[in-house]
């Protein structure tokens, strides 16, 4: 069994960020998803280092963020907060996030990795609508995706295997499971219900950039789906563009939240991925990704 306890612990140290000058902070990188750094752990590090820089009864209600060259594990990430806006309802932030690469004399040069902007403002009344919240099966119906791999495991390449048994540092339980080896054509629509147990209270901030962690799973790959396509697919070239978030209603992210997922369009080798997350009823935040989708003739 996982231990989850330690896995949070290690989320933790990822938002936790050090203050290195003024409205700069670094932020160490981990192994979530292989050699690059995951796209979730920068929505999460650059909602903190903005977080940082305003008032805490003015919690992130949106941000809007591009993915601009892929980050490497063993480096620590530089975020870079300029303050573009402080108004008596919302502030605004720009994050740059940038790590170093060492050109052909040895000199390290910065580069960009990651750009944000995002938008803050304290939480007030007003006009309250939105849609039912899907139906679907309840959590504890449904089989853990740390289990699900075991139906799997056997078909993965040998090489692959450790890595694709590693457990996530976020629970999931896909609601209607996809073969990740053979995957078949389908509408491409699916739904996750996810936590982060163990977590205990929190500042708001942290919920909602861990929330922005978990959102990167999962997503991309729903473009995916019509074409009978998996991360597993030979040949197949899939990022993240961008990534755009809501939060529209409060959360606790120790509890089991609904991810429904779905994309409308793919064309120009991207796809267009939407998702909303629901916790009692409630719409909590929407998310918005474009990802590129290229697949190449495999090589024989």
């Amino acid at each position: 069994m996982p231990n989850y306890k330690e896995l949070v612990e290690q989320l933790l140290r990822t938002v936790q960020l050090t203050p290195t000058s003024t409205d700069v902070f670094e932020g160490q990188s981990h192994d979530y998803v292989g050699k690059r750094i995951f796209g979730g752990q920068v929505l999460a590090q650059a909602i903190m280092a903005a977080a940082h820089t305003v008032d805490k009864e003015k919690p992130c209600h949106s941000f809007h963020g591009y993915f601009l060259r892929g980050g490497n594990i063993n480096q620590s990430v530089t975020y870079k907060v300029r303050r573009l806006r402080d108004g008596r309802s919302l502030s605004a932030r720009e994050v740059t996030a940038v790590q170093f690469k060492d050109d052909m004399d040895g000199e390290p040069v910065a580069q960009v990795i990651f750009s944000m902007i995002a938008s803050f403002a304290p939480v007030e009344g007003g006009l309250d609508y939105q849609e039912e919240m899907p139906a679907y099966p309840p959590p504890e119906d449904l089989e853990s995706e740390q289990a699900l791999k075991e139906h799997y495991v056997g078909n993965v390449p040998e090489p692959l295997r450790e890595r694709f048994m590693r457990p996530r540092h976020v629970q999931i339980k896909p609601v209607h499971p996809r073969d990740p080896i053979y995957p078949e054509p389908m509408q491409p629509k699916q739904a996750n219900w996810l936590r982060i147990c163990e977590l205990g209270e929190q500042p708001v901030a942290i919920q909602q950039a861990l929330l922005a962690f978990a959102s990167d799973y999962y997503l991309v790959g729903t473009g995916l789906m019509s074409h009978g396509l998996s991360f597993m697919t030979k040949g197949l070239q899939a990022a993240s563009i961008d990534h755009s978030m809501h939060f529209h209603r409060p959360f606790d992210i120790n509890q089991w939240l609904l991810y429904d997922m779905w994309s409308d369009t793919t064309s120009n080798s991207k796809g267009l991925n939407h998702g909303q997350f629901w916790q009692n009823g409630n719409l909590v935040a929407s998310v918005q990704q474009e990802g590129l989708m290229r697949l190449r003739q495999a090589a024989d």
